[in-house]
C-alpha cells in the first residue's frame, strides 16, 4: 500500500479530530504550492491567496467575501503557526473525544471559529483604536476553533490533569485561563485581531458546555445543517424495487385450493407407502408448506 493510499484509508476511517487536522495541513500545502508556482511563473497579480480565504475585518469587503468566515479557520500561512495549533487539536481533541462524539467536536470547531471571526470583526468596527487598521486586517488561523475546544472540554472536566515539562500534572482549568488572560494582555500586540478572534472561540466553548450542563445544545441548527449537507454527498444504497399485481380474493381461494390438493396427494401418498416413497419435488413443496 502506497502512502497516498495510507493517507486515504487513514482519513476515511479516522474520526472528526484526525479529519480537521488532515484539512487544516492540505490546505496549508495548496495554499503554499500554489503560491511557490505564482512566484516561479511570475504571475503577480497583487493580490496573495491568503486575501481570498482570510476573514477581513472590513464589513464592505467581507460582504463580497462571505465564504471567509468558514475558509479562514483552516488557513495558515506560517509553518510554526500550523504545527502549534495542530498540536493543542490534537491533545485536546483526543481529551474532548473522550467524553463527546465526533458530531460534537466538529461542532465546536466550526462554530466556535464563526464566533472567532465575529468578535474579531465586530470590535474592529467598534473600538476606535482599530479604526484605522479596519480597511487592511485580516484574520486566520484554527486558533479560535481550537480555543473553543480547549475552554470546552476544560469547563467540563476542570480539574482533569495533563502532564506538562517541567510543570508535571497541572489541571485543564489552570492552562484555559492562562491561555485566555495571555490572550487578553496580548491584544495591544501586533496581532490584537488574532488575539480577539481565539477569546470568541474561548468565550463560545464556555457557553458551549454551561447550555449543555442545563439540557441546551446551543449547536443544535448548525447540528442539523451538517447533516443535511452529508447526506446530499453520502453514496445512496442500491436497491431493486419489485412490483407484484395483487391478487383478489377469487383468485387467493383458487390458488389455496389448488395447493391444499396437492398436500392432501402427498398426505395420501405417505398414508399408503410411507415417506420414502415420496419424489424430491414433493418433499420439498411438504418442507416449504410446513413452514
Amino acid at each position: 500500500m502506497s502512502i497516498v493510499d495510507e493517507i486515504k484509508k487513514s482519513f476515511k476511517s479516522g474520526s472528526a479530530l484526525i479529519k480537521l487536522i488532515y484539512v487544516n495541513i492540505a490546505v496549508f500545502l495548496a495554499v503554499k504550492l500554489i503560491g511557490t508556482f505564482i512566484t516561479l511563473l511570475q504571475l503577480n497579480t497583487g493580490l496573495s491567496i491568503v486575501t481570498w480565504f482570510a476573514v477581513p475585518a472590513d464589513i464592505n469587503n467581507l460582504i463580497f467575501k462571505p465564504w471567509t468566515v468558514f475558509t479562514y479557520m483552516f488557513l495558515h500561512q506560517d509553518f510554526l503557526h500550523i504545527v502549534f495549533n495542530m498540536l493543542w487539536l490534537y491533545w485536546f481533541g483526543q481529551i474532548f473525544l473522550t467524553h463527546f462524539d465526533n458530531k460534537k467536536l466538529l461542532s465546536v470547531y466550526i462554530v466556535g471559529g464563526l464566533a472567532g471571526a465575529a468578535l474579531f470583526i465586530l470590535s474592529f468596527n467598534i473600538f476606535p483604536l482599530f479604526s484605522q487598521a479596519v480597511p487592511v486586517s485580516i484574520a486566520l488561523g484554527a486558533s479560535a476553533s481550537v480555543m473553543a475546544i480547549v475552554v470546552a472540554i476544560s469547563v467540563y472536566i476542570p480539574n482533569h490533569k495533563i502532564h506538562l515539562m517541567f510543570l508535571g500534572p497541572v489541571p485543564l482549568k489552570y492552562i484555559a485561563l492562562f491561555t485566555i488572560v495571555l490572550d487578553v494582555i496580548s491584544i495591544a500586540s501586533e496581532n490584537a485581531g488574532g488575539h480577539i478572534a481565539h477569546l470568541g472561540g474561548a468565550l463560545f466553548g464556555y457557553l458551549y458546555i454551561v447550555q449543555l450542563r442545563k439540557g441546551k445544545n446551543i449547536t443544535k441548527g448548525f447540528d442539523s445543517f451538517m447533516d443535511k449537507t452529508f447526506a446530499l454527498f453520502k453514496p445512496k444504497d442500491k436497491f431493486k424495487v419489485t412490483y407484484k399485481r395483487p391478487v383478489d380474493d377469487i383468485e387467493y381461494n383458487r390458488t389455496k385450493v389448488s395447493n391444499q390438493k396437492d398436500i392432501d396427494k402427498i398426505l395420501d401418498k405417505i398414508a399408503d407407502s410411507g415417506y420414502d416413497s415420496l419424489s424430491k419435488s414433493e418433499k420439498e413443496i411438504l418442507f416449504k408448506k410446513s413452514k
